[in-house]
């Protein structure tokens, strides 16, 4: 039989993936001061024993006050980088690449965790757990929500140093062995502010119409560009549409993707939202046709993310022409083993080859015993 799309590899750059199956990144807020512990380590290995192609590590904050909480990963500091080597070496031993997305959440930082809500941390558990909060920087000096901190306007100098803080992370994240960078320029965080109109309200020449505002995100993913090696891939991360009324439309971000291909990058993740005051219509697939519209609009390969949860789904996307990959993240934590899976709904022959060989031959073992009766 013919083998899936779903299993049919993919090259990006100079890497080939295995299979389609991506996982997006997911802040998991257990760091302390950015570094990556134990729970990193086996919360990304685990895809990699599901048999994912690519793990993506979570928003990785190019700064200490671009990360969107005190607890999210860092890679602002040399020292950073070890732990990270670690989850590298252990995604590629067994059979994964390795992704990691740099950010900079810009007004939406010093929140919160998301579990707590709210900053109740006891003086004992602000001293277990590392606690910082900070005041947020962005384009133009407007909250994210009422309940959010009033952000600091960024200024040239100020810009200039997050654009070399981007192109900084990305020489260590080369150096903990990253296969490929992700660039967050989605979901309200930083470069998305600069992007849409909803944060954006500065009046020089990184405001205004559409070539204003995504002109620091541009420099951004440029002196990321040149920081990254170019045989290596590179990828963006967008919201597509704000879901709010003169925000972000899918014709603005087939623009913005148009130039980051230009600039040479190799795929768009498509995702959607991010304010405030968004009027999301969630749905099973609900951003796949963004995937779709950029892919076409644009002339480059996408990822699409958002409530993929079968694999007749995703295989009917990447049958329909609608994206070149499938990023799976609250489904992927439902299911580490979401690929491995999929293989036996997929392919009758009963194919298990995507398993851990410490795993796979008991997992076929107890299949053959159930099937035959």
């Amino acid at each position: 039989m013919t083998t899936p799309l779903l299993f049919q590899p993919f090259k990006l750059g100079n890497i080939t993936l295995k299979n389609r199956a991506v996982v997006a990144p997911m802040c998991q807020y257990s760091a302390r001061h950015g570094f990556a512990n134990d729970w990193h380590l086996v919360h990304l290995g685990r895809f990699a024993l599901g048999g994912f192609s690519l793990v993506i590590a979570e928003a990785t904050g190019v700064t200490a006050e671009g990360r969107i909480s005190y607890a999210d990963l860092g890679l602002w500091s040399d020292e950073q980088i070890a732990p990270l080597k670690r989850i590298t070496e252990l995604l590629h031993a067994n059979g994964s690449h390795a992704g990691i997305q740099l950010a900079h959440a810009g007004r939406k930082a010093s929140t919160p965790l998301p579990w707590r809500g709210k900053f109740d941390e006891t003086p004992e558990e602000r001293i277990s757990l590392a606690f910082e909060e900070w005041t947020p920087v962005a384009p133009s000096a407007l909250p994210h929500s009422p309940a959010s901190k009033m952000p600091t306007a960024l200024d040239a100098q100020g810009m200039a140093a997050i654009r070399d803080a981007f192109a900084e992370a990305a020489h260590r994240a080369l150096r903990a062995g990253f296969d490929l960078v992700e660039l967050h320029s989605a979901h309200g965080y930083l470069l998305n502010q600069f992007l849409s109109p909803v944060a954006n309200q500065r009046t020089d020449q990184y405001g205004g119409r559409l070539e204003n505002r995504m002109r620091f995100p541009l420099e951004v993913a440029a002196a990321l560009r040149e920081a990254w090696p170019k045989d290596k891939p590179l990828i963006a991360r967008v919201s597509i549409i704000d879901w709010i009324d003169g925000g972000t439309t899918v014709e603005d971000s087939i623009v913005y993707a148009k130039k980051l291909k230009a600039l040479g990058y190799d795929l768009i993740h498509c995702t959607s939202g991010g304010f405030d005051g968004a009027k999301v219509q969630i749905g099973p697939l609900y951003q796949v046709p963004f995937a779709a519209a950029i892919r076409k609009g644009a002339d480059i390969p996408t990822a699409a993310v958002g409530l993929i949860n079968t694999p007749q789904q995703a295989e009917a996307i990447l049958a329909n022409g609608e994206a070149d990959l499938i990023a799976l993240a609250r489904q992927a934590l439902d299911d580490p083993n979401w690929p491995v899976h999929a293989q036996r709904h997929l392919m009758p022959d009963g194919n298990y080859s995507d398993w851990p060989k410490q795993s796979g031959y008991a997992v076929r073992a107890k299949d053959k015993v159930l099937n035959a009766k």
